[in-house]
């Protein structure tokens, strides 16, 4: 058996369908209650109207039979008499045993057989003459309501009115509440539903765009429009945040890996060239193809290309420090001191370089002194490597707004603003046909830049083609990053 639908649109046209319903229910009910009750309120006025006229008047049974011999002797049987009201609703008298007598039309009517049914429907007669109350009475196919009142001479009469307008009226209603109230409902259902779907679209949305991006499209997003301010819109705006910054995160994490297998790719590549020749050597050697001299300048190259490796091996162990563990070793470090010892080891390996070192004051960071030596050494390696040696290098550390200003520059060729963006990528060469001999590993200026990211610091290269380069390191303030951290 097929299930009526559970969507929440559904659920909810139901739910506001069952409470106007219910609302309907209770309101039809207290209209039927009100206006029957009203209405037969009226027929009991009329009905106690005439019992307390029989109850004012010494009127006896005997009496009563009189006015009816005298009506009959004179034919005044046809008028509309005592107890009628001008309507046909039946008299009934009883006498003080409750035993049917004898009526005339002037009183009240003259169909025995029903005032048979009408007295044989009022149990105890007495009971109702001393209490007052009203009955209802059904007699001859109608509905009356009836009082008893208790004569002079111990007999009763029952007073009786038809009330079948007032029960028919009330069934009439009944019919038209029933109807109105379906079409009511039936309305309220078409308009509930279409409200419902078009209130609930967003969350529909939202399911498409979700069975999207499970299936790989991180683009999609949820329709905005049109505009508005409600729980499920507001759930929209928040679900289109949240999937932009999913993507983002998934941008940043594909970027990162394919870093990552460019970084195991160009080392591979860097360590597998010295090695090749290592293992080119060693097998010229081991076939005794190489004389003397030859075996000795292999020798040499082999050490060479060893030491270029252990380098290299260094500088890529030195990067994983500094991804998984920056800057452990933290405590005051003089820049200042750092350029001085820098310049004068700059001097010794080239003499003949013009060297200027500015650091005649202060400027304490907090810091590892090793990983901030290692960045003066980086640089400085640079400028010995891709700067003729009569090239001029000037070094410095100062003070200025809460930082330590690092600067080298050199007097050098200058760097293409292409190949300056990507100065501080892995592995990266100005110049890709330079000698790797002669050349760096491409891991130096990598490492400048991620010693000083984990000091919370700045790095900045200013170069263009024939006017030198200059990098420019900020770092906290030993003083600046106390204050910060209180």
């Amino acid at each position: 058996m097929k299930r009526f639908p559970r969507s929440l649109s559904n659920r909810l046209s139901v739910t506001n369908v069952v409470i106007l319903a219910v609302g309907l229910l209770a309101a039809a009910c207290g209209s039927l209650f009100g206006t029957y009750t009203i209405l037969v309120g009226e027929v009991d006025a009329t009905v106690r109207q005439d019992r307390e006229t029989l109850v004012s008047g010494p009127l006896s049974v005997t009496a009563l039979e009189q006015v009816c011999r005298f009506a009959d002797a004179f034919g005044a049987s046809d008028d509309k008499g005592f107890g009628s009201s001008g309507k046909e609703d039946p008299f009934v008298l009883l006498d003080s045993r409750g035993e049917l007598r004898p009526t005339c039309p002037l009183i009240g009517g003259d169909d025995q057989r029903l005032s048979r049914e009408i007295a044989g429907s009022v149990d105890d007669p007495g009971a109702l003459a001393d209490s007052g109350d009203l009955t209802s009475i059904a007699a001859g196919g109608h509905h009356y309501r009836a009082a008893v009142a208790r004569l002079d001479d111990g007999s009763y009469a029952i007073s009786t009115t038809r009330y079948d307008g007032v029960r028919n009226a009330v069934r009439k209603l009944l019919v038209m509440e029933a109807v109105f109230g379906a079409l009511l409902l039936l309305l309220l259902a078409v308009v509930s539903s279409h409200a419902a779907r078009r209130r609930l679209r967003p969350l529909e949305d939202m399911v498409e765009t979700a069975s999207a991006i499970s299936e790989g499209d991180l683009s999609r997003r949820v329709d905005t429009s049109p505009p508005g301010g409600s729980e499920v819109e507001q759930l929209r705006d928040a679900l289109n945040a949240m999937l932009q910054q999913v993507e983002g995160a998934m941008a940043s994490r594909e970027e990162a890996a394919a870093r990552q297998r460019q970084f195991l790719a160009d080392a591979s590549h860097e360590l597998r060239t010295p090695l090749a020749t290592v293992l080119g050597y060693l097998q010229l050697y081991d076939k005794g193809i190489l004389d003397d001299d030859e075996a000795e300048r292999a020798l040499t190259r082999v050490g060479a290309e060893a030491e270029r490796m252990s380098r290299l091996v260094d500088e890529l162990l030195a990067l994983a420090r500094l991804d998984q563990h920056p800057a452990r070793d933290r405590a005051p470090v003089d820049l200042a001191a750092l350029v001085r010892d820098a310049a004068a080891d700059l001097r010794a390996q080239q003499p003949h370089r013009p060297v200027t070192a500015e650091a005649a004051a202060p400027a304490v960071v907090v810091g590892d002194e090793a990983q901030l030596r290692q960045v003066l050494g980086n640089l400085l390696a640079n400028v010995r490597t891709h700067t003729p040696e009569d090239a001029a290098c000037t070094l410095s550390a100062a003070t200025g707004d809460g930082a330590a200003v690092l600067r080298i520059a050199d007097t050098g060729p200058g760097m293409r603003p292409e190949d300056a963006a990507r100065i501080f990528d892995r592995f990266f060469r100005a110049d890709p046909g330079r000698a790797r001999v002669a050349g760096g590993s491409g891991l130096g200026m990598s490492i400048v830049r991620a010693v000083v990211e984990a000091h919370d610091g700045e790095v900045a290269l200013d170069t263009a083609p024939g006017a030198g380069m200059a990098v420019t390191i900020r770092l906290p303030l030993a003083d600046a990053r106390v204050e910060s951290s209180v």
